[in-house]
């Protein structure tokens, strides 16, 4: 990919969209709006694939002219003609143009996921093409996007694809024929805010502005504070292969508290390797009973060491505490040390959680806090661009904006775990999440452009309370769920449904294949026709009780109601006119489950999988996809 490739040298060069480059793939059947800057005045002309477009440019310098329709195929080259710097983009297909956002879980790398070696030596089309938005933000919105390049499917670039869209794109890819593109506008731990305009959320354009402004302000002299830490150490990145032995001379090590993030102790903005270091002393007889050595919670990779003995490692699970034995043979009487490696891949970085997390417990004994820790950095990148994605709009106006009218086939969507901490965050999300499909349809002049999403997976995200009988009293997980399956009343749209794949200890679940592969379903029946496809688990319809039990209808379109692995029926639970809920005696009966408990012999309410975890709920539809958790009323 060449990039951009100015024909001529020209003060007033013509400018196009990042998203307009080398390699790009195009809507097919669609319009195609095209735009840019040039000369004031300037008369610009737009050639592609046999066809021509013509715009002026106004007194800002801004012109805007639109394509026909076209039908698949290609290469071709796009030709935009200034009449001073004209510009010439290759390798152009006209195909399938989605766009993929959200946090984390929609941005997470091929590389990093369940048989990623396999899928990435197996990427080998051309016909797929990724284009990753940088992360970026802005406090009013932007014309032009920070960077990107369009990237075909191989095993160099497969990698860093995003893994949901990518297993997406070869979905479609199977189904269509045609070149499949993916835009690629995500950012890990990012709030729906973010990614909502200032006038859906009441918010003042100037006040935003002058928000922005501070909080750049800010990041000067936060990153100031960095570099000067960072400057005790000039040789970086740094030789750490002995750091992890007992004997090491510390000098040139800072101190630091933990638990508590790198980024609240003067390193704000540093992603990268760095080490902890502390000690603890043990008598002859606990050290022969060994211990157990709590390290906190680490964002995001660790591996620790006791006396230069490796005692354990966690990958990538920024919020679980690591709680390692340590066999006698690697303590011993005194003094012992204790080493811990952390590798932080973005946002926060470093040892956090509850200060009880941090800890050495001689076998038999209670626990005794570390402290007196020392630290030292290995590598580290520094820009200070993570906590933006807390903020609203911040991300709409860099990472979406720009794209203004992109003609594109669909969204994929997979976010809302940062909307979940709290029942009052996922009870407004109801609200919020129509409205961003609202707002970014009315930005693509496309009233029922579709809208997919992934509803939350399965995790133990400690917000949920439950009572003595483990049900659940509270769970913003669930209620994020309820939002989420509520927003399905709005047209075009559909969800896929993963209560079966999540990971309760891991917050990003390994499998995203099952995840693209679901959205695919949903894509093929809601946009590509296949309107006798089963693209969904069952999804609770009615609610009728009779006497001591209650019936609960689905909509139709899933196939026969089962159970996934076989075995009873599981997940749903009963409440009576007291609300309190309790677990429930399932069977299928026909299209319906029959719900009975010894606890409620006059039931009113049912609900199935409400919790964090969704807890052994087990019930499908014909072709094995899980039913979508609900309660009946709120």
């Amino acid at each position: 990919m060449m990039g951009l490739a100015l024909l001529a040298n020209s003060a007033q060069a013509v400018e196009l969209p990042r998203v307009f480059a080398d390699g790009m793939v195009l809507q097919r059947d669609q319009p195609l709006p095209v735009w840019g800057r040039a000369a004031p005045g300037a008369q610009v002309r737009v050639d592609f694939a046999g066809k021509q477009a013509t715009a002026k440019a106004d007194a800002n310098g801004d012109w805007r002219a639109e394509l026909p329709a076209l039908s698949a195929g290609g290469p071709y080259t796009l030709r935009v003609d200034d009449k001073a710097a004209p510009a010439q983009l290759s390798d152009v297909y006209v195909g399938e143009v989605w766009l993929a956002s959200g946090q984390s879980n929609m941005e997470w790398p091929l590389a990093q996921t369940d048989g990623a070696e396999a899928a990435i030596a197996a990427a080998n089309d051309p016909l797929i093409r990724h284009f990753k938005i940088p992360k970026s933000w802005s406090g009013a919105p932007q014309w032009q996007l920070e960077g990107g390049t369009w990237l075909p499917a191989n095993p160099k670039n497969a990698a860093e694809f995003s893994a949901v869209a990518y297993y997406f794109a070869q979905q479609l890819r199977a189904r269509t024929g045609v070149a499949v593109g993916i835009i690629d506008s995500t950012w890990g731990g990012s709030t729906i805010e973010a990614w909502t305009d200032a006038a859906n959320q009441g918010l003042d354009n100037a006040a935003l502005a002058a928000q922005a402004a501070a909080l750049r302000a800010s990041d000067t002299q936060a990153l100031q504070q960095t570099h000067a830490n960072l400057a005790r150490w000039p040789q970086l990145p740094a030789d750490a292969s002995q750091w992890q032995r007992t004997e090491l001379d510390e000098a040139e090590w800072a101190d630091i508290s933990a638990p508590g993030l790198w980024e609240t102790q003067g390193w704000n903005g540093m992603d990268g390797v760095a080490w902890y270091r502390t000690s603890f002393q043990l008598t002859a007889d606990e050290a022969a009973k060994g211990v157990t050595l709590g390290v906190g919670r680490i964002d995001d990779t660790d591996t620790t060491w006791v006396n230069g003995q490796q005692v354990g490692e966690t990958k990538l699970q920024y919020n679980l505490a690591r709680r390692y034995a340590v066999p006698a043979s690697a303590l011993h009487a005194g003094l012992n040390h204790v080493a811990v490696r952390v590798q932080d891949f973005g946002g926060g970085g470093g040892i956090h959680g509850a200060p009880s997390e941090v800890f050495v417990q001689p076998n038999g004994a209670a626990e005794r806090p570390l402290q007196g820790w020392k630290f030292r950095v290995e590598r580290a990148q520094v820009a200070l661009v993570d906590d933006k994605n807390q903020h609203p709009t911040l991300l709409f106006n860099a990472m979406i904006h720009p794209l203004q009218d992109y003609a594109l086939r669909g969204v994929i969507w997979y976010q809302g775990e940062s909307n979940a901490n709290t029942l009052p965050q996922a009870q407004k999300y109801r609200q919020q999440f129509p409205a961003l499909i609202a707002q970014w349809r009315k930005q693509w002049h496309a009233p029922t452009l579709p809208f997919l999403w992934v509803q939350l997976a399965p995790f133990s995200s400690g917000a949920d309370q439950r009572d003595a009988d483990d049900v659940a009293i509270e769970s913003p997980w669930a209620l994020l769920r309820e939002s989420q399956s509520a927003t399905l009343s709005v047209p075009a749209t559909a969800q896929a449904v993963i209560t079966d794949v999540g990971n309760l200890e891991n917050i990003h679940p390994g499998n995203k294949r099952t995840v693209g592969e679901r959205l695919a379903l949903a894509a093929r029946r809601q946009v590509y026709g296949e309107t006798t496809l089963l693209a969904s688990g069952p999804v609770h319809a009615g609610l009728e009780v009779r006497g001591s039990s209650v019936l609960v209808s689905f909509e139709p379109g899933a196939g026969a109601l089962q159970v996934s692995g076989g075995g009873a029926l599981k997940g749903f639970e009963v409440a009576g006119d007291d609300g309190h809920f309790h677990p429930a005696q399932a069977r299928i009966e026909g299209d319906k489950v029959v719900l009975q408990s010894a606890a409620v012999t006059h039931p009113r309410a049912a609900r199935y999988g409400w919790s964090d975890t969704v807890q052994g709920a087990n019930l499908a539809g014909g072709t094995g996809l899980p039913a979508s958790p609900f309660r009946s009323e709120p």
